[in-house]
Order: C-alpha cells, then sequence, then structure tokens
C-alpha cells in the first residue's frame, strides 16, 4: 500500500535525545559511523544541531561545533538538517545584538544548516523577528515555533493567534513545541486541527515521552492532519526525550499516513546508538523515573527534571526534592506564567531552589529574576506578582521596548577581543556567543590538544560546575531589598549542562 499522505519524521538523535538523556555529551565522532545509515533511512529531517549543543562541544568535548555541521554534512548530503535557534537568544541565556543573529544565521547557512525552528521562551514575537527575516534573507526555511504549556492565560486561541503572527512574518512551517510532555492526545489533535484550518501552514509536532503518553499524542496529531513529528532512535528515545521513532514508524505501516521507513534499517540505527549509551550511561544517566504524570502538575522540561535532581545532589539537598517541586508552580505563577524552557526553565528553577534551601520565599532573589521583572526577557504571558517584582527591582522602571533594541553591536567588538585565536569568522561567533568557553578551546586547540572532530569520546574531561551561584552580593545571586545577607551557600542550576530546548 502506498501512503496517500505520508507521516514525516524528523529525529532527534544528533541533538534533543541526548540532551535530554545524556546531558549532551554525544560527540560527532560517535555519530560519524552511522551517519551514511541516518542518510538513507529517508527522514523529513535531522535535528542535528543548537539547543544546549553548541557551547557543550567546546565546553565538554573539546570540539568545534561548527565543524560539526560541515563533516556531518559530507556523510549526509541530501538530508535536510535542523536546528533549534532560541530566536534572539540564538543559543545562549540573553539576548544579543542583530548584528550578531545575522551573521549566526548566514554562517550556519553556508555550513550546510537548511531548517531554523525558531522559538522564544515567552512566546514573545517580538524576539524571533529578527531571526526569521535573516533566515529568510540568506535562503533558509523558518519553522516558527510556539512554547505549549498550561496556564490560565494560555489557551488554544493563544497558540493560534502566535501562529498566525509567525506566519505574517514569514514562517514557512509551525511547531508545536511541547518540551515538558503536556500535550494530551486530543488537545493535540483539537489544536493541530486548528491549525491546519486557520493558519494554513504545515505543521510539525514536538514532544517528549515524560508524562507517558506521547505515542498517543502524536496518533491522534497525525489522524488530524499533522505533517511532520519529532522521534528519537528507540536506543536513545522515551522517557525525557521523544517517543521511539521505530513505534512511531511501525504504527502507521499499512495506513494512509505510513511512513515509508524501512524498520530494519531503523533496528540497525538503534543498535548502534545502543552501545553509545552504554558507554555513557555510568557518567551522566540520572536514574529518574521515566514516566511520571506529575509533569503536568509541575510541567518540568525533561533537561530540567535531569538537572534539578543533579544539582540537589551536589548540593546534598536531595532531601528537598518534593519541596523543589511544590514550590515551582508557585514561583511560575509569580512571574506571570512563562513557559518553562531555556532560559525561562532556569530563571524559575534557580529561584524554586533558592526559596526552598534558604527557607524563606525570596529571601535571595537571582539577577536573572530581577532582569526578567525589568522585562529584559521580553513580555510575559501574565502580570508579574507585584509583591515580587517589589522586591526584585524596586521602584526600577520596567521596559516595553524590544530587549533586542537596547543591546549594542557586537561583531567587530568580539573580533578586536578575540583577536589572532580566531581562525576563522565561525570562531569570531563561537566567541560573541561563549567568550569563556570559546577562549578556552581555541588555547586548547593552539596547544594542539583539540580533539579530532573524527574521535568518539564520552567526554574531554572530568566536568565541573559552571558559574556556581554562591549566594552572596557579589555573584549571580543577591539579597532582595531590605533583606540580610544569607549564609554561604551554593546552588549551580544556572547555566549548567542540564538545558532544555
Amino acid at each position: 500500500m502506498t501512503a496517500s499522505n505520508p507521516l514525516h519524521i524528523t529525529d532527534t538523535i544528533l541533538r534533543d535525545a541526548h540532551q535530554s538523556l545524556l546531558a549532551t555529551r554525544m560527540s560527532t565522532g560517535d555519530m560519524l559511523p552511522i551517519a551514511d545509515k541516518l542518510e538513507r533511512v529517508g527522514y523529513y529531517s535531522a535535528e542535528m544541531w543548537g539547543g544546549a549543543t553548541f557551547d557543550s562541544a567546546m565546553r565538554f568535548l573539546q570540539e568545534d561545533p561548527w565543524e560539526r555541521v560541515k563533516v556531518l554534512r559530507e556523510r549526509m548530503p541530501t538530508t535536510k538538517f535542523q536546528m533549534l535557534l532560541r530566536g534572539q537568544n540564538i543559543l545562549g541565556y540573553r539576548h544579543y545584538a542583530d548584528d550578531i543573529v545575522e551573521k549566526f544565521v548566514q554562517l550556519s547557512i553556508n555550513a550546510g544548516m537548511d531548517i531554523f525552528r525558531i522559538f522564544d521562551a515567552l512566546n514573545d514575537v517580538r524576539n524571533m523577528a529578527w531571526a526569521i527575516k535573516c533566515v529568510k534573507k540568506y535562503g533558509g526555511t523558518v519553522q516558527g515555533s510556539f512554547c505549549y504549556t498550561l496556564s490560565p492565560v494560555h489557551t488554544l486561541d493563544s497558540f493560534v493567534n502566535t501562529a498566525q503572527e509567525l506566519k505574517e512574518l514569514g514562517a514557512d512551517t509551525i511547531c508545536i513545541k511541547d518540551m515538558a510532555a503536556l500535550c494530551t492526545p486530543y488537545a493535540a489533535a483539537e489544536l493541530v486541527t486548528r491549525l491546519k484550518n486557520e493558519v494554513g501552514l504545515p505543521v510539525q509536532f514536538h514532544t517528549h515521552d515524560t508524562s507517558g503518553f506521547s505515542m498517543a499524542s502524536i496518533i491522534k496529531a497525525a489522524e488530524a492532519g499533522v505533517d511532520i513529528v519529532d522521534t528519537a532512535i528507540s536506543s536513545i528515545g522515551g522517557g525525557t526525550a521523544q517517543p521511539p521513532t521505530e513505534a512511531v514508524v511501525a504504527t502507521f505501516q499499512g495506513t494512509a499516513r505510513d511512513t515509508g521507513m524501512d524498520l530494519v534499517l531503523l533496528s540497525e540505527i538503534a543498535a548502534y546508538f545502543r552501545q553509545v549509551r552504554a558507554e555513557h550511561l555510568p557518567r551522566f544517566e540520572t536514574g529518574i523515573n521515566a514516566s511520571d504524570i506529575r509533569v503536568l502538575l509541575y510541567q518540568m522540561p525533561g533537561g530540567m527534571l535531569s538537572n534539578l535532581v543533579d544539582q540537589l545532589r551536589q548540593q546534598n539537598a536531595s532531601d528537598k526534592w518534593e519541596a523543589v517541586l511544590e514550590e515551582l508552580p508557585r514561583v511560575r505563577e509569580d512571574l506571570g506564567f512563562p513557559p518553562l524552557v531555556t532560559p525561562t526553565s532556569q530563571i524559575v528553577g534557580t529561584q524554586a531552589v533558592l526559596n526552598v534551601v534558604m527557607g524563606e520565599r525570596y529571601k535571595i532573589i537571582s539577577n536573572e529574576v530581577r532582569e526578567y521583572c525589568r522585562g529584559m526577557y521580553g513580555t510575559p504571558p501574565a502580570p508579574l506578582n507585584p509583591d515580587v517584582v517589589k522586591m526584585a527591582i524596586g521602584d526600577q522602571e520596567v521596559i516595553t521596548v524590544r530587549p533586542g533594541d537596547l543591546v549594542e553591536p557586537g561583531w567587530e567588538q568580539a573580533k578586536e577581543e578575540i583577536g589572532d585565536l580566531a581562525q576563522s569568522e565561525e570562531d569570531i561567533m563561537s566567541y560573541a556567543l561563549f567568550p569563556q568557553q570559546a577562549r578556552e578551546f581555541f588555547e586548547l586547540r593552539r596547544a594542539g590538544r583539540a580533539a579530532p572532530i573524527t574521535e568518539p569520546r564520552i567526554f574531554a574531561r572530568e566536568a565541573k560546575p559552571v558559574a556556581k551561584i554562591a549566594i552572596a552580593p557579589s555573584t549571580a545571586v543577591a539579597p532582595a531589598p531590605g533583606k540580610p545577607e544569607a549564609a554561604s551557600a551554593n546552588v549551580s542550576l544556572w547555566r549548567t549542562s542540564g538545558r532544555v530546548g
């Protein structure tokens, strides 16, 4: 039987799957031996870059993230490459200047990127507009994405309206980005139906299996006419990653939505990655319960969940896990119900831990929460708790302009600062995005100690805490106005390896 309307598959094994399950530690050398089979299997696209993969490559794997795209493109010449782009945040945790965004897009397309899934943590389309314009300018495909979440202010109408705005900005396709596995089967069907009927662009559905009903959601989305779904090969799929590719392919065999993909070839790909996972398992697996319906209550994406578990262990505070889970939705409500995805997941998660560890809510307020309250991340979905805003920023004025408008151009400054350590424009861009990690990598490379891009690596060096937040006025967190300084404690949640989306 030939499918009249085949369901297309984007496999996330090279990006979100190992970001969700293996702390983004899969090296390019682990990917290359299987690239030929990935090329042959017939994916709509391979999501293989973006999110946390860029800085993790330099930080932990001692390899050049740009080389990953180039060498995989040589092995996979016809497969469309897809990346996750955080709008004006690019791949980082703050807004970058427009010239940096444009140059990044240009260099990415030159390296071999095809599809840019562009999102903003607050679904503030102002933070996506420039990136969309740049991708269109340089000939890439724009997948406008909205973050699916549950709250009193997030409705089907609000999601459809956001998708319509993205279409007007030039999006070629629309993505439902269900990063916390919240989109139940019938909600998925209704949302896909409305997007297809009212927006009229091809729709892609991205979800995770954390809550256990992702397969059912994909089936209902497919019945409603979704065009593309995200999956992950079974050996590094399921749980906090995407539902297994083979299960989705088998489900639709012999139907009008038959993917046309070869289960034998997929099983060979799965066997390869099963060995890769076994090599990583002792160091990076978290051991958390794969399916936990409590995500509907706490809305915690997989990467955020594994990160919180790891950080509480580091602080010898594992006994406070349940208290942190209960505090998360309270902080989220105080901050206007932001979807929990990078960087808002880190903002909310860090503050929830601080509130619990300190024994008093908002005794210590992170600088990121202060900036959030000032409007530096964009417009929150709902009004903020005025008492929290008062504690965080006092009488400071809240900005209403697009945050990117306040950022000075940065390309020439980055070029001057990094000097001859940079060997290419891609190096300058790496430095502009992640100055510390890029400089360390370039110095390692100059010393001849960078890893060959073809070398499989579990990790380049023992992971060490990055940007630890020591609770003191001079660090990334500070006492709330009028509050005494707290006793020293370390909460290293911000900008660690467990990023989401």
